[in-house]
């Protein structure tokens, strides 16, 4: 209790010594910050927006890629775990970039944090539209009618999120909770059912599928290398603990273990996921056709009510992985608006006083989903997870790169989360693995509009940055508090 009190303490000292008033309420424990980046990361989630893709792009074999995604984003998790066991403040590569280079640079960071948290969230709850509730509602698939629930779902979530930091904890951890529930049972299920009828095969796992005879299956931008977006779509995020610092109980050593802590669990997770489903198709062509290949299983295996039940608590899992998103991006927003560094800042600061949420910045993300489900063309949900994959690739190298460049003059906090003598292997690990991310995300043919997506954004960042050095310049030129109490 007393090295709890003492975290505690020394957070708000960092809070203060970084130039801020603690206007956000420190309710979140342990388990609740690790709840923050395993909702985010979201394995269920993850797998049933983007198993349709593994399947018709790559066959069932492709889910072994899983396992080279999750090695990897363990190795970018360990480095920022570094930087949040260091630097405490809401807005993580944000403030760590700018405070340890300059502010420049991190309004960089944080532009891109914010754009990525701001598809992120769109690309979440289109798929619980699109795979999990009209799936469950009997409706057909249709793009409009999933947007237009998408929307739904986005003003709800931000209602919520307005209410109560720990209303959106508490939706949170139930969310959590049930989803491990839920992977497991659906797991266990699965596999009594394919013992019980011989309905599916093991041979699966080495099936190429419908993607047998596909040309340049194996070549750069091709099938095989297309099914890498389920690994890299869905363990990302894991930094969502760390956006919420200022909000989380001794965060020195809750949030580095939640990073870590919640990759590892999802990676593992995943793959036995993914290898249940993939044992358990019965007819590998016509799951691979199906709209939503994640419940067609589980209607084939386990009968349809067993399907709705399931489906209920994958659409909750959907809609508090969405909810955590929403509330990381507001953060992000409104660190950077405190610091003057962000449109209309001096409104998007603003913390109400009663609930100790930042309500503007909320109901800006709610606005920036609409424009998104309003003027994207075609099928929004993977150009929306592709844009969404692209952007936390480029944030999680440059991070790796800042590391590197300041890891030595980094303040050491005894009792913190450390690597020790493994710190330099594991980032340079990182970076290897963040430029071949990167690489396997922009390449291939269907990359066009995403990549389209991100670099328009970059350039409105770009335009806005240009008029803070023309009107503000010296919004970029400060820092507040006292930047050296991070280093040494």
């Amino acid at each position: 209790m007393g090295d709890a009190s003492t975290g505690g303490q020394a957070a708000e000292s960092a809070v203060e010594l970084g130039g801020y008033r603690q206007e956000l309420k420190r309710t979140l424990g342990s388990f609740q910050v690790f709840a923050i980046s395993f909702a985010f990361i979201s394995v269920a989630v993850g797998v049933f927006s983007t198993y349709d893709d593994v399947l018709r792009n790559a066959g069932p074999v492709g889910i072994w890629l899983w396992v080279f995604a999750a090695v990897g984003q363990i190795l970018v998790a360990l480095v920022v775990a570094q930087f949040a066991a260091r630097i405490p403040l809401s807005g993580s590569s944000y403030q760590w970039a700018s405070r340890l280079t300059n502010p420049k640079i991190g309004w960089g960071f944080g532009w891109l944090t914010f754009c990525y948290l701001a598809i992120a969230v769109v690309a979440v709850d289109n798929a619980l539209a699109s795979q999990a509730f009209m799936p469950l509602a009997g409706i057909k698939p249709d793009e409009d009618t999933a947007r237009l629930i998408t929307l739904v779902v986005l003003l709800v979530q931000a209602l919520l999120a307005v209410a109560s930091t720990r209303i959106v904890s508490m939706i949170n951890a139930s969310a959590v909770g049930l989803e491990l529930v839920l992977v497991v049972v659906i797991t266990i299920a699965l596999i009594i059912a394919v013992a019980i009828t011989g309905n599916g095969a093991v041979d699966n796992l080495t099936s190429r599928g419908i993607t047998e005879n596909a040309p340049g299956y194996f070549a750069v931008g091709g099938g095989l290398m297309v099914a890498m977006i389920a690994g890299l779509a869905t363990l990302v995020g894991f930094d969502a603990a760390a956006n919420l610092a200022e909000e989380a109980k001794d965060p020195f050593r809750t949030v580095p273990r939640a990073i870590v802590g919640s990759v590892a669990a999802a990676g593992l997770l995943g793959l036995v996921f993914l290898i249940s489903l993939t044992v358990a198709i019965d007819d590998v062509p016509r799951i691979s056709r199906s709209g939503s290949p994640v419940a067609a299983i589980m209607r084939d295996q386990l009968g349809p009510a067993m399907e709705r039940t399931l489906l209920v608590a994958i659409t909750f899992a959907f809609f508090g992985a969405g909810m955590v998103i929403m509330a990381a991006c507001s953060r992000i927003v409104f660190a950077m608006a405190r610091d003057a560094r962000f449109p209309a800042h001096r409104l998007m600061r603003r913390v109400d006083p009663r609930t100790h949420t930042p309500v503007p910045a909320t109901i800006l993300i709610f606005v920036v989903g609409v424009a998104l489900m309003v003027a994207l063309p075609g099928a929004a949900l993977l150009e929306l997870i592709t844009a969404s994959t692209i952007l936390p690739a480029i944030i999680y190298g440059s991070t790796i790169v800042l590391y590197l460049a300041v890891r030595r003059r980094l303040g050491r906090k005894k009792g913190a989360f450390d690597l020790g003598r493994f710190e330099l292997p594991v980032a340079i690990g990182a970076l290897v693995w963040s430029v071949v991310a990167l690489f396997v995300l922009v390449v291939p043919a269907a990359a066009f509009v995403p990549v389209v997506i991100v670099v328009g954004l970059l350039l409105a960042g770009g335009l806005f940055l240009l008029l803070l050095l023309i009107f503000d310049r010296e919004a970029l030129e400060t820092e507040p508090g006292d930047v050296s109490v991070f280093t040494h």
